[in-house]
């Protein structure tokens, strides 16, 4: 059972798709991602790239972000996303992208995102292209986070970010970077 931990909609379950398509963050992985950036959410604007669910970005969201874009590239997910943006109350501040991760980052030029979050599926290997591809479109603000969770021992190095911290949770790895200004 997913649910959000804390916040304006502390407490509220989310739906999640059946089968084997998505793996949802688990919610010790949940918790420690959310209590390594607890100062970093007020007033943020959030995109994920993977939202599956959209669980990480409606935290954020419970937690006082301002608003966020969920990508996924399903269009059941993208159903699942939306209801529970509507099931937590926090739909308007809420925009669904149906897209690959590619084509969603190609329309959001221009934007600029203070925390992202990117859990790829771990057996695509599309973390480093994704964080990368976000870096080429400078979508990342200029006090930006960006955090990847994967199955990678080593963390991914980017020219233009500082890795903050670097965890294992049982079989995933977390990695916060900071950009480098």
């Amino acid at each position: 059972m997913m649910r959000i931990i804390t916040g304006k909609a502390r407490g509220v379950k989310l739906n999640t798709l059946g089968g084997l398509s998505t793996r949802p963050t688990t919610e010790k992985v949940k918790e420690a991602v959310f209590s390594m950036i607890q100062f970093d959410i007020e007033g943020r604007r959030v995109l994920d790239l993977f939202a599956g669910s959209g669980q990480m970005a409606l935290e954020a969201l419970s937690r006082g972000a301002k608003n966020a874009v969920l990508v996924d590239s399903s269009k059941d997910a993208a159903e699942i996303i939306r209801k529970n943006a509507v099931k937590t109350k926090l739909f308007s501040n809420v925009k669904v992208i149906v897209s690959d991760y590619k084509s969603a980052i190609l329309k959001l030029k221009g934007e600029k995102f203070d925390l992202v979050f990117c859990d790829a599926p771990y057996a695509a290997k599309l973390t480093s292209d994704a964080v990368e591809r976000v870096l080429i479109a400078e979508l990342l603000s200029d006090i930006g986070i960006i955090i990847t969770e994967c199955d990678e021992k080593e963390p991914y190095e980017f020219s233009s970010l500082n890795i903050r911290k670097h965890s294992k949770y049982g079989k995933t790895y977390i990695t916060i970077y900071d950009k480098i200004n």
